[in-house]
């Protein structure tokens, strides 16, 4: 009852101001957690004012209109996460970010520190783990189906279907298929048809 109560009093705002929040409509974030955490922050404070899903009031994103997005991730939503986003960073669906995870796509010049270094996007896939206190830095692909340990510092691409951990960040071991079965999942809004493909498959 509470659930229903939740989303009848707060769910709705949270749809329409996040026009990129699509997770599951219970048994996720609370709605009056996300209205008071992250919305008022967001929005009356305007901390990550310009981000179009939750950020939490610890965390900041930088250049939020150069990342590209699927369902069941927001960047930022944990406590103490800094993505950094200039040269562009392409989440796919279905992503976690630890506390502390730090997702950097631009370098500082060397010769002139008020100037970032052009590189290609950073790139994550599907169904990806990022541990405690990671960091990402530029132009990293990491496949999908991938758990990254906690405290690694990832310079080199990750394959699919890993385990990786370590500074540099190391495959140690190979990944099983992933078995959530998202066609259970009742949404809090109806995800676009371009996420059917992924809505539909467990790999």
């Amino acid at each position: 009852m509470f659930k229903k109560l939740d989303f009848f009093f707060f769910g709705w705002i949270i749809n329409f101001f996040y026009s990129e929040y699509y997770r599951p409509k219970y048994n996720y974030q609370r709605y009056y957690i996300l209205f008071f955490h992250y919305l008022i922050p967001q929005k009356l404070f305007r901390l990550n004012p310009k981000v179009k899903w939750p950020v939490h009031f610890t965390s900041k994103v930088h250049a939020p209109e150069k990342i590209k997005k699927g369902i069941l991730c927001d960047p930022g939503d944990n406590i103490n996460n800094y993505i950094q986003a200039n040269n562009g960073i392409v989440f796919g669906n279905n992503i976690e970010l630890a506390p502390g995870v730090s997702i950097i796509s631009s370098n500082h010049n060397t010769d002139n520190l008020t100037k970032h270094i052009n590189a290609n996007p950073i790139t994550i896939g599907n169904n990806v783990w990022i541990g405690a206190n990671t960091t990402i830095l530029p132009e990293v692909n990491i496949g999908n189906n991938v758990i990254i340990g906690a405290n690694s510092v990832v310079v080199k691409d990750i394959p699919s279907n890993s385990v990786a951990v370590g500074n540099p960040c190391k495959v140690i071991k190979q990944k099983e298929k992933y078995k959530e079965n998202f066609n259970k999942i009742i949404f809090n809004k109806k995800p676009p048809k371009k996420y059917d493909s992924f809505i539909n498959t467990t790999s």
